[in-house]
């Protein structure tokens, strides 16, 4: 199948200079995909010729033009209400029409959120879209969400995010019954507050391949293949995780270069330590998919490089081929019915 992605080429730290290289090079990796760069026409062009796209490579890149950015400081509302013209809102509106399979942005996340929301809607039996992101762990990735979209939820929403995020891994890691797990502060049933414990027994009489709890460590342990908590608790975990990857980073270049023999230790140690850079680097992890809409909409990280955001734009494409949609459709319908039949 042709993957066609619609690209908002002005968000982000970098804009076109980051977003457009980025595409070319996803084109060219993939025989199959085609996008729709939504932007600055004039900005975009520029790029465009200093990459040296060819004559075949044209035929798959589409520009469509649009007046207005989404700045990364604006207000989601007012974005909403007034930047119709917007590339981000351009890019979201070319997966209602359906003239794209996906749209990638880094840009404002609460805009994003919002405009995808209200132009493409809610899937049936979900309440509330959720960000899901792919973490490294011991044993491969795992599946968080939501990591930052509902700072409060209800039990019934987490239970929504488990099926969500079990169907996106079946789709992707092409695992027939993923395990679910949720984030919580002890292994034991007896822990945790009302929220967790209340959506652990829907999530424990539902068909997915719940575990359980999974603690903080357990997450990078690969305990499970999903594990599902509140925005709040979430958002802390991933920053978290991102700030302490920085240090151990800054504290090993920091005693590497401390004196001669450290720095000669450093070189004897260089593949070593690129494996691990590599098997870490957040970079090869970026792009995180709203959940939940009635169309995919993925968000990259405002500051990625062209290498992140390639990463991203290759994580798009799997879920489109994945059919992550309606596979999220079919196992809500499920549930649904079951838990009528059970009440």
């Amino acid at each position: 199948m042709t993957v066609t992605v619609a690209i908002d080429c002005m968000g982000g730290d970098h804009g076109p200079v980051v977003t457009v290289p980025a595409s070319i090079a996803f084109v060219r990796r993939h025989a199959d995909v085609n996008v729709v760069l939504v932007g600055i026409e004039e900005g975009i062009a520029r790029f465009l010729d200093e990459c040296g796209v060819s004559e075949s490579e044209k035929a798959r890149i589409l520009v469509r033009h649009t007046p207005e950015i989404v700045a990364m400081d604006e207000s989601p509302a007012l974005a909403l209400r007034n930047k119709k013209s917007s590339s981000m809102r351009v890019a979201i509106d070319l997966v209602k029409k359906n003239e794209a399979d996906a749209c990638l942005s880094s840009g404002n996340s609460g805009a994003l959120m919002a405009i995808s929301r209200f132009v493409l809607r809610m899937l049936p039996g979900i309440d509330r879209p959720a960000i899901c992101a792919v973490l490294p762990t011991m044993k491969g990735v795992v599946y968080t969400l939501d990591l930052g979209a509902n700072v409060d939820c209800t039990p019934e929403h987490l239970f929504q995010f488990g099926i969500m995020g079990s169907s996106l891994v079946s789709a992707i890691e092409h695992k027939e019954s993923p395990t679910v797990g949720i984030l919580n502060i002890g292994e034991e049933e007896i822990k945790g507050n009302d929220l967790v414990k209340r959506a652990s027994e829907l999530l424990k009489n539902s068909d997915l391949n719940f575990i359980g709890n999974v603690e903080g460590d357990g997450l990078y342990r690969g305990d499970a293949d999903v594990v599902v908590c509140d925005g709040f608790v979430g958002n802390v975990a991933l920053k978290t995780s991102e700030g302490i990857a920085q240090m151990l980073n800054v504290f090993m270049r920091e005693e590497f270069s401390r004196n001669p023999l450290t720095r000669l230790a450093a070189l004897i140690a260089m593949p070593v330590l690129n494996n691990f850079k590599r098997r870490v680097d957040p970079r090869r992890y970026n792009g995180a998919s709203l959940l939940g809409l009635k169309g995919i909409v993925f968000k990259s990280h405002g500051s990625a490089d062209a290498f992140s955001f390639g990463s991203a734009l290759d994580r798009v494409a799997e879920t489109v081929r994945g059919g992550v949609l309606s596979r999220i459709a079919r196992h809500v319908s499920f549930q649904q019915e079951r838990l009528q039949e059970n009440s």
